[in-house]
């Protein structure tokens, strides 16, 4: 537990000496309350059981689902983003298109199927689709991700 604690400080210090090198106040202004408090509602509402730690785990699920919109408002917004940021979108939705296949899997050979996480994972699938078309269209050709005027 303390190792995991002291990791979470670790990573966090990192990403504050990161994100105020690159940060740009102007252009921040997508609305991440609404997000967090949507989440919350629909982890209150709809879960499997109410209990604690399952409407915490549910609401960390459909958070995740739309943790995304954020950056993709940055691009939006700018028009473009750094290579660095297109490709650590690209390996985080890749890791959603896994998700996928531990899904089928899971389902086929443990009978497992769980609709909070199916339903979350389309989400966020679904708000990637733009992005995968874009990267793989300009990025996987060696030229900057720059949305078409």
């Amino acid at each position: 537990m303390t190792i995991a604690i002291l990791l979470l400080g670790i990573s966090g210090k990192s990403q504050l000496l990161f994100a105020a090198a690159t940060y740009n106040r102007n252009h921040d202004t997508f609305r991440f309350e609404i997000l967090i408090a949507v989440a919350a509602v629909l982890g209150l509402l709809l879960n499997h059981e109410f209990s604690v730690t399952e409407v915490l785990w549910t609401f960390s699920i459909y958070l995740e689902s739309v943790a995304i919109l954020p950056q993709l408002f940055m691009i939006s917004k700018t028009g473009e983003a750094e290579s660095i940021t297109s490709h650590y979108l690209f390996a985080l939705g890749s890791y959603r298109g896994l998700y996928i296949l531990n899904w089928i899997y899971r389902y086929y050979v443990e009978g497992h199927l769980d609709w909070v996480a199916i339903a979350s994972g389309i989400v966020q699938t679904g708000l990637y689709c733009d992005f995968f078309y874009l990267y793989i269209t300009k990025v996987m050709k060696g030229k900057s991700l720059t949305l078409p005027a």
